[in-house]
């Protein structure tokens, strides 16, 4: 999610592969699901707002995690959607059941600052300011491959 001033929106999580990190709105397919469809009910869930929807795939990759105890390969789809910078609506239940701690919106230099804490995509930075370069036209998806997750470790910076 980009707001009109480049801001990205990201979750604040925790887990036991990478500590503390930041990541966007999304979660598993549901049965029949596609990723698109997979990605709008997410936002949809996580966010509450209604009116917005995934649009170009930015991105996709893979990554192992322990998800409520169980581990998991993740084969990620993360879609570009452009909207006004605003808070979650109420979904603080939801939140809870996700592990979801926080949210806020990142300006691209807070992400590629080298003291930022951990971003799921690791390599979400460029793949923003990718944008900011692009020439006109349509998206050309990024496909990361598996990426491992780095050694837990103590967040650099408290938000």
């Amino acid at each position: 999610m980009l707001s009109p001033q480049g801001e990205v929106f990201l979750f604040r999580s925790d887990n036991s592969e990478v500590g503390l990190h930041w990541n966007a709105p999304g979660g598993g397919l549901e049965s029949g699901e596609t990723p698109a469809e997979g990605a709008l009910r997410e936002l949809h869930e996580e966010t509450g707002w209604t009116d917005l929807r995934p649009g170009e795939l930015l991105c996709t990759w893979e990554h192992d995690f322990t998800w409520h105890g169980t581990p998991v390969r993740q084969h990620e789809h993360i879609f570009l959607t452009y909207g006004p910078r605003r808070e979650p609506g109420d979904v603080a239940a939801v939140h809870r059941v996700d592990g979801i701690l926080g949210w806020r919106w990142w300006t691209p230099a807070e992400l590629a600052a080298p003291d930022a804490d951990p971003l799921w995509p690791p390599n979400l930075p460029a793949l923003i300011a990718a944008l900011r370069t692009a020439e006109p036209g349509p998206i050309v998806p990024v496909h990361l491959g598996y990426l491992p997750n780095t050694t837990p470790s103590t967040p650099r910076r408290s938000s």
